[in-house]
C-alpha cells in the first residue's frame, strides 16, 4: 500500500534501513522514484529526507545521492550561548562523569597550551559529558585545568556533576567569571578518546578551549572539550553594529 504523507515516508525509510534492507553505505532510491511509488510530491519527499538527514541516518550530495549513513538516529547537540550566564545553565541539561583528576606542574609544553606560565600549579580534571536522556551517547570529553589556589574545589566538583566548575569557582570563592575566551577548531577523534565517546578513530571531531577571566583578568580555568562532529552543533547569532547600519 502506497504511502500518502512525509511522516509514513519517513516512518518506512528509517526501519528499511534498520532492517538493513538499505545498509550503510548505499543508496537510497532517487527522489524521482520515491515519487512514483508514494504517490507525494517532489516537496513531500524532499522533506521526509530532510527529517532523515536530521536524525543522521542518511546524507546527500549532488550528482551522487541520498546515501545511508547510520542504522539508527544519531543523538546531537546543539548550544547556542550568548552571555555567561547562559553557558551556566548549560551544566544543569548534561551531567558531568569524572575520569580521573590530578595535581600537576605547568610544563613548557602545557604552558603554551593554557596561555599561563610555566611552573604554574594546576587541578586537572578529566570527564564526560552525559545527556540525561537514557543509553544517550556522551557528549563530549572534557579536560578542565583549575588554578590551585582553588585547590578543595575537587570534592565540590564530584558532589555537584551538573554545576561548571566555573559556577562551583564563583559560588566558594566569590570570584567572579567575568570574560571567556574561547576558540573552535576542527580535529581528528584521537585513539585514547574514541571508545570513551562511543566512535571511530580519526573521524571529525571539535575542540573547544575556553579560558575564564575574572574582573582583574586574572586566569582561574581553562577547560578543552572534545566532541565526535556529528554530535556538536555550535549556534550563534550576529547582528549588524547600529553604528555601521547609520
Amino acid at each position: 500500500m502506497n504511502k500518502t504523507t512525509p511522516a509514513d515516508l519517513v516512518s518506512e525509510l528509517a526501519e528499511a534501513i534498520a532492517a538493513g534492507r538499505y545498509p550503510v553505505g548505499s543508496l537510497l532510491p532517487t527522489e524521482f522514484e520515491l515519487c512514483e511509488s508514494h504517490g507525494l510530491s517532489r516537496y513531500a519527499v524532499r522533506k521526509a529526507l530532510d527529517e532523515l538527514q536530521e536524525l543522521g541516518l542518511i546524507s546527500r550530495r549532488k550528482n551522487v545521492g541520498t546515501r545511508v549513513e547510520s542504522t539508527k538516529p544519531v543523538t546531537g547537540f546543539t548550544q547556542s550561548i550568548a552571555t555567561v550566564d547562559e553557558l551556566a545553565q548549560f551544566g544543569a541539561r548534561h551531567v558531568r562523569v569524572i575520569r580521573s583528576s590530578e595535581w600537576l606542574v605547568a610544563d613548557l609544553a602545557l604552558a603554551r597550551e593554557l596561555d599561563c606560565p610555566g611552573g604554574t600549579h594546576w587541578l586537572h580534571i578529566s570527564s564526560l559529558r552525559m545527556d540525561d536522556t537514557p543509553s544517550a551517547r556522551p557528549i563530549c570529553w572534557t579536560d578542565v585545568y583549575v588554578d590551585a589556589a582553588f585547590g578543595d574545589i575537587d570534592e565540590l566538583v564530584r558532589q555537584s556533576p551538573e554545576i561548571l566548575i566555573s559556577s562551583l569557582i564563583e559560588a566558594r570563592y566569590g570570584r567572579a567569571i567575568a570574560r571567556i575566551r574561547q576558540e573552535v577548531d576542527a580535529m581528528l577523534m584521537p585513539a585514547q578518546l574514541a571508545r570513551e565517546l562511543q566512535t571511530d578513530v580519526d573521524s571529525p571531531a571539535l575542540r573547544i578551549t575556553r579560558r575564564y577571566y575574572d574582573t582583574a583578568g586574572e586566569l582561574l580555568e581553562v577547560s578543552r572539550s572534545i566532541h565526535p562532529a556529528n554530535r556538536f552543533t555550535f549556534s550563534m547569532e550576529m547582528s549588524r553594529s547600529r553604528e555601521q547600519d547609520r
